[in-house]
């Protein structure tokens, strides 16, 4: 399974939900996560997307670890088996 797979069920996942999920570039930022996950009712959370078994470069994590310390929810998924439980997560955000 190659991480463009995941990342389709992804999209479909949050379309499905009635939320959309951009593909999330931010030039002169490295690092930033794959896909802002924006979902109705204003909640959101951003998702790195890796082919399974793979793990976020070095400057991914710094990254990811940048942004949940400013509170945001960010995801790294690399199976389509945590598709459901990240965008179960996002949601219950109050």
């Amino acid at each position: 399974m190659r991480e463009k797979f995941v990342e389709q069920k992804l999209v479909m996942a949050v379309k499905a939900m009635g939320g959309i999920a951009p593909k999330f570039t931010s030039p002169g930022m490295a690092g930033m996560p794959d896909r802002l996950i924006l979902l109705p009712d204003g909640k959101m959370g951003f998702v790195e997307l890796k082919a399974p078994g793979k793990k976020p470069r070095p400057i991914q994590v710094a990254r990811i670890s940048q942004l949940r310390r400013l509170g945001f929810k960010v995801y790294v998924v690399d199976g389509v088996a945590q598709i459901g439980s990240v965008l179960d997560d996002i949601e219950e955000d109050a």
